[in-house]
């Protein structure tokens, strides 16, 4: 029970409807047996039981839900700005939705019919990006008070400076990231979002905040720069922490910026 304080994940989840079928159900009979609190207890499980997948499943029903609906309005917007985006310079833009909104983007002179292609176009997208981010904040913190579970919702940028070899895979249709250095940047995409700030037990990724991550301190002076440009525009809070994180396995010296959205 104690390993659950952190937060249930997927395979918590079924580890826990796996010991109440085998362990807790087949014992109905004899706990019965104890008091009538007990038998109670029993009626009120077994009336909440979902009769389709035989779990208790109505909490579980309204989170999904819940995440559902912010997907959809995250997902709507990053489309309508994607447009913007692509007006700038054309790129690889890839969106995934699972707990939330995952979205990528790729860009390089082999990607652009005329091959011309400038740092400043990149500079242009990371902006868009931080931007964009903002705006998903507020769309997500707004929704929170209609939602049947109200989530908090964390923000989170990785910054990757060095170039990158992708490869197309016509029998997916999508791109790949390829090279086995090149590798360590996907590993990194699945596993910063649970990073802890180094010596403590807080995680970077924390709700109404976007945490901006690097590894090389080059990397982040021009974040900076987006950073004091959204605070003039009042995207952004003043105050920026500066933070290093705890290692990850496969993955170390990676350190972060984190700053509060402006909501209203």
């Amino acid at each position: 029970m104690h390993r659950l304080d952190d937060g249930i994940n997927s395979g918590d989840e079924a580890t826990i409807i796996d010991f109440l079928r085998r362990e807790i159900e087949p014992r109905f009979d004899r706990l019965g047996e104890m008091n009538s609190s007990v038998v109670e207890a029993m009626i009120r499980y077994s009336a909440a039981l979902d009769p389709e997948r035989s779990i208790v499943y109505r909490r579980r029903k309204e989170y999904e839900e819940s995440v559902a609906a912010v997907n959809r309005a995250i997902s709507g917007y990053l489309d309508a700005e994607q447009v913007k985006a692509q007006a700038m310079i054309a790129h690889y833009f890839e969106k995934h939705q699972t707990d939330g909104v995952d979205f990528g983007m790729y860009v390089g002179a082999s990607l652009i019919e005329d091959g011309r292609f400038d740092l400043l176009d990149v500079k242009n997208l990371r902006l868009w990006q931080l931007q964009t981010v903002c705006g998903i904040a507020r769309i997500a913190t707004a929704m929170k008070p209609t939602l049947n579970v109200p989530l908090d919702m964390a923000h989170l940028i990785l910054v990757q400076n060095a170039p990158l070899s992708i490869r197309f895979r016509p029998d997916e249709k999508h791109f790949d990231i390829d090279g086995t250095y090149n590798v360590r940047y996907e590993i990194m995409k699945k596993r910063i979002d649970k990073a802890l700030i180094k010596g403590t037990s807080e995680r970077v990724t924390q709700p109404e905040t976007i945490a901006i991550i690097y590894s090389n301190s080059s990397e982040i002076v021009e974040y900076r720069e987006y950073i004091e440009y959204l605070q003039s525009t009042a995207h952004l809070h003043a105050d920026v922490e500066s933070l290093e994180l705890e290692d990850l396995q496969e993955v170390q010296g990676l350190r972060a910026l984190r700053v509060r959205v402006q909501l209203n």
